[in-house]
């Protein structure tokens, strides 16, 4: 689920901070700017993990501060394909389940990836699962925060940076428009289709 990932940057430090070590100061640095944010085919940034090598710093003209180049390790959320994780279910519409894992919420389950027969029940806005025995078809509802097994089956990063000049006046008409359409950066794709996989209370309750 979490993977070290060796990184390189240039970190710009400013002269007030001279007066600190220098390893203190990147470390701030390098934080500031990944934690929590997604690297584009790297996966969600966690925190440092380490500084391997630093390279000379330098001052250039009209700039007090250094620029030193640094080569770190970074843990990142990036879980591998067929992982099995828990979350809980966020939400539920017509696309699928949404989980949550704490920390990260763009996880859906989409409805062809669902225990089957599966059937979305617009009353309730949850999906269920129509389990069948001997004694007939029973309900079972995925409710909001319950805990959920799930399989990594696909993930999806999406280029969120900005657009130029060109493009942005193209669509200054419905811009409102592009704000509400406004993807998530990276989403995985789970699955339930399979024994074991679920809501925890299907197969730990007797």
């Amino acid at each position: 689920m979490f993977v070290l990932v060796e990184m390189t940057d240039t970190v710009r430090i400013p002269p007030w901070q001279f007066e600190r070590k220098l390893n203190e100061s990147i470390a701030e640095e390098l934080n500031k700017k990944l934690a929590n944010k997604v690297v584009y085919n790297v996966g969600l940034c966690i925190c440092l993990y380490d500084i391997t090598k630093l390279e000379d710093s330098y001052i250039f003209p009209g700039d007090g501060a250094s620029h030193t180049k640094v080569h770190f390790r970074y843990v990142v959320f990036h879980p591998f394909l067929d992982e099995i994780l828990v979350g809980e279910i966020k939400s539920c519409s017509q696309d699928g389940v949404h989980v949550s894992i704490g920390f990260f919420d763009d996880i859906v389950i989409p409805p062809e990836s669902l225990q089957q027969p599966a059937k979305f029940d617009e009353a309730e806005q949850v999906w269920v699962w129509e389990y069948e025995t001997e004694e007939g078809a029973h309900d079972l509802y995925m409710d909001i925060g319950e805990e959920i097994r799930f399989r990594v089956v696909d993930e999806t990063f999406v280029d969120t940076s900005p657009t130029g000049p060109s493009s942005a006046e193209a669509s200054t008409s419905n811009a409102p428009e592009e704000v509400q359409k406004k993807e998530a950066p990276y989403t995985l794709v789970g699955s339930i289709s399979e024994p074991g996989l679920g809501l925890l209370s299907w197969w730990t309750n007797s």
